[in-house]
């Protein structure tokens, strides 16, 4: 595996199972950094996490003490129940969690079923219950579009351009309805933060974020400069194609 810093985090390429192995290793390690009993992994969605979770559990590799003393969430949601195929929290559940019998008191679904605005303020109040006031993640895995998005922070994104204070926030995204997600603020309160992204499809974007002008209005992925120190890009060679390494 490849490794060298940038101005947005340490960047790895590797195939996928040496990337999901790293993403493995980097939750694990700062878990067992925590003297805290509770720690907290926020998970994300798409198709490359479902390849994850599966990988997780065909290979029977997330430990019982680690697997009880997690309290999982998803970085960010759609407006769809939880049987949805389109809900994040949902496919990390029936792929990963209840496979692996995660207690269910330590499963944080954003709570879609309610209006926007008031499922923020009850998953913040829930969350914030279960652990500590003012608390986000300790291990957040989030992903990047080809459009630079990442979280539901999309290219233009009122949350990027007009930052808000609270961790959590509802946001209407053109063309796609409405988002639950952590927001910028959130994000710098994370303890490590994770971006995974692959193919060939998300070379370009890559490119732009990492090695293109600072815009993290139109490049969202940017904000992850922020947390630059607690950040790690995991991406495949299609991926890194056209970087300038």
């Amino acid at each position: 595996m490849k490794s060298c810093e940038t101005e947005y985090g340490i960047l790895k390429i590797g195939s996928k199972e040496e990337l999901f192995q790293e993403a493995l290793s980097l939750a694990l390690e700062h878990f067992a950094s925590l003297e805290r009993e509770a720690v907290s992994w926020a998970l994300t969605g798409g198709s490359t996490p479902k390849d994850f979770y599966r990988w997780v559990v065909a290979g029977e590799r997330l430990p019982v003490e680690v697997l009880d003393r997690v309290y999982w969430t998803t970085s960010d949601e759609r407006m769809v129940g939880l049987e949805s195929e389109e809900s994040n929290f949902g496919n990390a559940d029936r792929l990963m969690l209840s496979p692996l019998e995660a207690i269910d008191d330590c499963k944080f679904p954003w709570p879609t079923e309610l209006e926007p605005t008031v499922a923020v303020e009850a998953y913040r109040e829930k969350w914030e219950t279960a652990l500590y006031p003012d608390a986000t993640y300790d291990i957040c895995f989030v992903g990047m579009g080809d459009d630079c998005h990442t979280l539901s922070l999309f290219p233009g994104s009122p949350l990027v351009s007009d930052p808000v204070d609270s961790n959590f926030a509802a946001v209407e995204v053109p063309g796609k309805g409405w988002r639950l997600t952590l927001t910028p603020a959130g994000l710098a309160k994370c303890g490590k933060v994770a971006l995974m992204t692959l193919g060939a499809g998300k070379a370009e974007a890559l490119r732009s974020v990492l090695q293109g002008d600072f815009d993290p209005v139109s490049k969202p992925s940017q904000s992850l400069k922020a947390v630059a120190d607690r950040a790690v890009w995991l991406v495949d060679e299609a991926a890194a194609a056209k970087l300038e390494l």
